[in-house]
This record gives C-alpha cells, structure tokens and sequence, in this order.
C-alpha cells in the first residue's frame, strides 16, 4: 500500500535507509498549479479587462511618413584627383548620409517649428484621457516670445460666456524660458498664482514672466480648454528626437520621412514644412553663389561706370571742338590693334582682381561662399575643383559644428580636410597671380610699342585715337561685366533643388499605437505568468512541509501514512465520525501496524512530533480509539508533563496521572481515568511537576510501563516534542514501533533532519513518519480531502461521509 513497506522479517535495524535520488515529477508541479486554478483563470480576466481598459482609453498613435528623392553629388572636374591622390584632402563622402544629417539637424526642426507656430499646445478633457486639438481651436493665444514666459505647465481655461473666462493654473510644473538664452530654462523660486482668476477675451494677461492674450473664435460658455506653452528651442529638440529618416534600401537615393504622433494633422504639416525648409535652404545655398557673384560684379561695374561716362562726355567733346570724328586708314589699323591688346588686358585685370580677392579670402580666414572662377572668365580645371571642394567642404563643416562640438572626430577630420585643400588653393591662387601679372606686363609692352607708331600721326588724330582708346577701353570692360551680371542672374533665376519630393506627409489610416491584439495578448499572459510566478516564489520561500513526496524523499525512514484535514468541531473523530476519511486514514495506519511489528500480542506505541502544535495528541488519541472499535484494551497515556491536553480533549480534570505516581507513591492504577469508552482508559500526565525529564528516568516509570502491558493490549505513549526536550529519547527505548509526527503547512522543512538524526545518530529504530493534517493536494496519491488519490476526498467512492467546504474555498486552497 506504501512505497517504502518494511519487510516483516526486518524487525532490528531499519531497513529503510536508503538514498533516494532528488527528481521533478511535471505531473506534481502540474498540478500543484492546477490546484490554484480559479485564481489563475481570475488574474488572466483581470489582465484582459485591463488592456481592454487600456485600449479604450489609450491615446491613438499615428504614423506620418513621406520620401524624398536624394540627387547624388556628380564629382566636377578634377575632383576625382584629389580623392584619388592619396594626400586625404578630399574624401569620398556619402550625400546619403550628409543628407539625413541635415534632415535630422537642430536648425532646420527650429526654422519649420518657427514656421509653423505651434509654441502653443491645446488640450481637450475627457472622462479619462486628455486629448490634444490642433484644427478648429475655439481659442487662440498670442503670446509675447520677447520676454520671459512659462513653459511646460498648464493653464485651464474655462469659458464663462463670449466675453469672458476664468483661467487657473492647472500644471505647475513650470520652467522660465528667457529669449536673451533661449537654450537655457530656470525653475520658479515660488508656485506660480495668477493676479487674477477672471479675464476678458482680448485682455492682456501679464505677470512677473508671462504675457499672452487670449482670443474668443468658437468657444462655448461652460467649455473647458487647457493650454501650455512651448518653447521654439524646446519644440525643435522633441521633433527632431522624434522624426526617423533612412534610405528605403541600400541602394537607392530616397529618403524615407516618418514620425508617430497622436494629431495625424499636426505631423502631416510638420513633416510637409520641414520638406519646405530643407528644399528652400537648399535653393538658398544656391541663390548665394549667384548673388555673390553679382555683388563682385557691381562692385567691379561701379567703378568703371564712371569712367566710362567721364571718356564718352570726353570724346564727343573732342570731336565737337576740333570737328574731327573718324580715324585716317593708318590710325584706323593703329587704333584697331591696340583695342584688342587694351580689352585683353582688361579682361586679365579683372582675372587679377579675383584672384587677389580670393587670397585675401583666404588669408583672412572668411567663411562665406566664394565666386566661382568661371564667373570671371577663369577656366583653369584645377582652380575650379579646388574652389568647389574647399566651398562644399566649409559648409559640411557648418552643418556639422551645429550639431556636434568642436572635439568631435567627424569635426576634427574635415577641419583636417579644409586645411589641406586651403594650403593647395593658396599655392595655386598665388602661382596664377604671378603668371596674370607676367601676361599683363606683356600686354603693356605689346600697347608701348603701338603707341611709338600713334607718335607718327599728326597731333590731331594722336589726341583723338588717346581719347578714343580710353572710352572703348571703358566701354568694352563695361560690357563684358553686364555679360557676366546678366549670366549670374539668370544662373540664379534658373536655379532649383537638386533633391525633390517624391510622397508628401501622409498619416496611415489606421493606428499604429496601442497595438490593440498584442495588448490583450500580453494582458491574458501576465495574467498567467503572474500568478504563477507568485506561486513559484511562494512555494520556493516557503519553509514549511507542503508536499508528501517532498517529506517522504527527505526522510531516512518511511513515511507511513497521511492522516487527513478534521474539518469538523469534534476532536476525536474516530469515535464520533465513524464515516468520514480521517477515521478511515487512522484505520488504514492501525491495519499498517500488522506489517510494522508481527506476531505481537501486545503493542506500545509511541507518538512524538519536534515541536508542539503538530498534532501528535490528536494522532495518539484517535489511534487509541482506532484499536479501542476494534475491542482491544487500550491505555492511553500522556506523558508531556510539561504541556498536557489529553484532558482537556476528553473533558476531563487533569488533578492526578503519571507525574502523581512517579512523584508519590500513589499505584498507577489509581490514578487511570475512563474515557467514556468501554475499551479504552487514559492516565493523564498529571500535575506539572519541577522536574519531569527526572520523573521519567526513574526506575519506577519502567515498572509502571510494564505492568501496564501486561493489563492492557495496546499501550499508546503521547511524549512531549523530540526536538524541544530531553527525556524523550530515553522513551523510545520502552516503544515497540514510534512514530514522528508531521504537520502539513505547519511543520519546517528542516524538521525531517531531527528525525533522521534520531535514526543515524541517535540509534532509534523502527521508527516512522506520519504526516498530519494533510489538506493541500501537490498530485496524484495524496488527494485527501481535495484529490484523486485513495477515494477519501470528495472525488472517492461515497463509503465516507466528509465534511465540505464551500466550493470558492475548495477552488483558492483556503484551510
């Protein structure tokens, strides 16, 4: 019947001490899970009930996305020396990258967020979530961003009629914004409290550090309206924290614009005004070259102009006083030969001044955009490579020291670039000065040679072809600098973004937070893992004796048998309930005794426990009734002098017992008491006496024992605890079989260690365990009361009546 049954014939040493191997039973730990089930299924409710909740009443997430089609940089002339020299003054660089840069940058989230005006967020009360409103706003704040402000808290706004509101602060989590340091805010140095409560709509409302005016458009008496204020700085940094931007794929050169906001209206508008702006300042950047390239220009035509007009009114004053107007064929050939030598020169003049603009440029260490050298009439390859890259080159390092310091490594390494392409353009710029001067000298030596030919004309026509020479001089330089002027204009009347817009900002028509599905499902599985996590942690701290299998794989001694729960009032079951599992849980111990200790007419039993509480006198006094039903004579006696309660649970008075006969010289059989059952006496334990480990180890304690064996059958010892005093080890020695008891949910686990001390150390033999009060099923074979083991519980056969609890308490394993 019991897996660990002693062999009869075994009747000195204990046979059972046996190492049992340690090993996790799924069928248990199932079910000692399963027994906890309406909790489970309880807490998995209440997960789903809460993501549907948070579902409900979640603020919905929207996803904005757009593209934009990224042109790639085509290398100019020569710039593929530079980055294939190996000098590292160019780098290969990804216009992929530098674009998500920009895209992603402070300045262009701050320029948008600018644009537009969103520094003034407004709130709508639900039953429980606020919402945000952006279209139809039933009012409108105006506020005066030149002087310090609140920002972060809200204000609540209720509207008392069309003329009127009150206004209280309803989130005083304030910053101070100061506009002389914008990047910097200040916490109040007391709570924030409006002058007043009540305003009209128009009406400035102004303090220490704010000042707004609040405007009517559509608001409704008794309408109430939050507001705060944001900051431009402030708005720009959470934007740009919350804008992504990648390439759809490795490969390709488009952009991918999305951002995840609850108003689908408000990140359309942003993400399609950050498009604007990224465009625009492209577009600017441009523009830039083609007005710095007429303003040198204007700057060239203005002091020509004057000359040009000073030669002409010259010329024709000339002609009208000496009435002379053309050129003889000789002066003619003159004249017509050194205009080309005095336009050349002209023309190499300006190309001398560009370059002496551009090395001043340079040594002056100036960061705005060069003239390119082609405006001019420059087309050296080379120069122009070097102008191009040392102009992208500058403002890559502009976008970059806007975002990141000085220290940084992409910082420092194309400041590294820079230098290097400036020391080749200084080089380069000087060695084309040098060269223009020396073709310039030339000329002037080419035109003092003509002039010794105009010496021969006659004094006439010498002054005339002078003046004539400086006026088309003038005239020929003005012209090809209006040339020029006109070409950059049109240059910057044509130009367009090279990158462009492919998908406008568009929301998705569906949310993408709360993930709706995923919420319920991650509800209904911490409803799961919760509670059974709980139980894990509960049974893993849990020091006290829960499972059977547990205690019986920790004893050194067979664990004999499991007496059930006695749910009812009546202490002595076996008597009084004759139907119920714990009167047949004693009667199938009393048949176990027949195998424990044969061929013995008469038996003493002993019953200990390692500390009070654990039911021992309950287990000794039902098992003397057990032998009593079936007509044995049987003596039951207690023997824990120092806590007696066998007569208080057979209604007896405790006046006299085994301490009156060891202590006196009074016989035992004076002091034995009925206990109302004909089969059956008790000697109590008597009187507490000041010494009861002494009274024991008398000699006269053996005598009286053996007297009474020879009266009575069955001898049953109720002894103090084992494990809190002494002279029950000295008792074991008078049992024909003891018995340890536990108690289930009660007794420490470390108790089974005292037991198997008694047996390894203490020399105890024929010893077992009983474990008490079992009411928790942990699986199959010991479902007593609950289970679906030997037919006890409330699933069995119907031979025994039991006493039920209500379902709910049977279902949540309430004792």
């Amino acid at each position: 019947m019991y897996p660990n049954t002693p062999n009869p014939s075994n009747s000195g040493q204990n046979p059972f001490m046996v190492q049992k191997e340690d090993e996790i039973d799924l069928k248990v730990l199932l079910f000692n899970y399963l027994q906890y089930w309406l909790l489970i299924l309880a807490c998995m409710f209440v997960g789903v009930v809460v993501a549907f909740m948070f579902n409900r009443y979640a603020t919905n997430i929207f996803k904005v996305e757009s593209s934009i089609l990224v042109v790639d940089d085509k290398p100019s002339l020569g710039t593929d020396l530079f980055e294939s020299s190996g000098l590292g003054m160019l780098q290969g660089k990804s216009n992929i990258e530098n674009e998500i840069g920009i895209l992603k940058s402070f300045s262009l989230a701050e320029e948008a967020v600018a644009e537009l005006n969103l520094n003034v967020e407004y709130y709508k009360e639900g039953l429980i979530s606020t919402s945000q409103i952006y279209e139809k706003l039933p009012i409108l704040v105006s506020v005066n961003w030149r002087q310090a402000q609140l920002v972060g808290g809200k204000f609540r706004l209720e509207v008392i009629n069309e003329d009127s509101f009150e206004l209280r602060v309803d989130d005083d989590e304030f910053r101070i914004y100061n506009p002389s340091d914008p990047y910097y805010k200040t916490s109040p140095a007391e709570s924030i409290s409006l002058k007043k409560s009540v305003y009209s709509f128009g009406e400035e409302i102004k303090g220490d550090n704010y000042s707004f005016t609040i405007n009517q458009i559509a608001a409704l008496p008794g309408e109430i309206i939050l507001f705060n204020l944001v900051d431009t700085p402030s708005l720009a940094l959470k934007y740009r924290g919350e804008l992504a931007v990648s390439p759809i794929n490795k490969q390709a050169s488009i952009l991918s614009l999305s951002l995840e906001t609850p108003v689908r209206r408000l990140g359309e508008d942003y993400i399609n005004k950050l498009m604007e702006v990224y465009l625009d300042r492209e577009l600017d950047e441009k523009n830039r070259a083609s007005e710095n390239t007429v303003k040198f220009i204007d700057e060239q035509l203005s002091g020509i102009s004057d000359s040009l007009r000073f030669s002409e009114n010259k010329l024709q004053k000339y002609r009208t006083e000496n009435k002379v107007f053309n050129l003889s064929e000789e002066g003619s050939v003159i004249f017509q030969r050194m205009q080309e030598l005095e336009k050349e020169e002209g023309q190499t003049e300006i190309s001398l001044k560009y370059y002496q603009t551009l090395r001043d440029y340079l040594v002056t260490n100036q960061t705005g955009d060069m003239v390119a050298p082609s405006v001019v009439g420059v087309t050296d390859p080379l120069l122009n490579s070097l102008v191009q890259a040392y102009s992208e080159l500058q403002a890559e390092q502009n976008r970059l020291s806007g975002n990141f310091t000085d220290i940084t490594p992409a910082v420092r390494e194309n400041a590294t670039r820079i230098q290097n392409i400036k020391k080749q353009l200084q080089e380069n710029v000087n060695s084309a000065i040098s060269n223009t001067q020396n073709v310039i000298a030339d000329l002037n030596s080419q035109i003092r040679n003509l002039e010794v030919d105009v010496n021969s004309l006659p004094k006439t026509e010498r002054d005339l072809l002078g003046i004539r020479r400086q006026f088309e001089f003038n005239e020929n330089i003005f012209v090809y600098l209006q040339e020029k002027k006109a070409e950059a204009e049109i240059t910057k009347a044509a130009n367009m973004p090279n990158n462009s817009i492919l998908d406008f900002a568009k929301a998705g028509q569906s949310p993408v937070a709360p993930k709706r599905s995923l919420n319920l499902l991650i509800g209904l599985i911490l409803g799961l893992i919760l509670p059974i996590g709980f139980i894990t942690v509960k049974d893993f701290l849990n020091t006290k004796i829960e499972d059977p299998k547990d205690l019986e794989n920790q004893l050194k001694v067979p664990l004999i048998g499991m007496i059930g729960r006695n749910n009812s009032d009546n202490a002595i079951p076996v008597l009084n309930e004759l139907r119920s599992s714990v009167t047949e849980s004693f009667r199938s111990l009393r048949a176990d005794m027949s195998y424990l200790s044969p061929q013995k007419n008469n038996l003493t039993i002993l019953f200990t426990s390692s500390i009070s509480g654990e039911g021992k006198t309950f287990v000794s006094i039902n098992m003397a009734a057990a032998y009593a039903l079936m007509g044995k004579k049987v003596m039951l006696i207690g023997l824990d002098l120092r806590k007696p309660k066998i007569a208080e649970d057979f209604g007896l008075v405790n006046d006299m017992g085994m301490s009156t006969c060891l202590s006196t010289d009074t016989p035992w059989q004076k002091v034995v008491k009925s206990t109302g059952h004909k089969h059956m006496d008790v000697i109590l334990s008597g009187p507490i006496p000041p010494n009861p480990a002494e009274l024991l180890l008398q000699d006269k304690f053996g005598e009286i024992v053996k007297e009474i064996k020879q009266a009575y059958d069955v001898v049953i010892f109720d002894c103090p605890p084992v494990g809190l005093v002494s002279e029950t080890k000295e008792l074991f020695g008078f049992a024909d079989i003891s018995f340890f008891v536990f108690r289930q949910g009660y007794s420490m686990k470390g108790n089974s260690q005292i037991l198997n001390n008694l047996v390894e150390k203490g020399g105890v033999s024929k010893i077992y365990g009983i474990l008490n009060d079992v009411h928790i099923d942990k699986g199959y074979g010991y479902g007593y009361g609950y289970g679906y083991g030997y037919g006890y519980g409330n699933n069995s056969y119907g031979y025994h009546e039991e006493v039920q609890l209500p379902w709910w308490k049977r279902a949540l394993r309430i004792k």
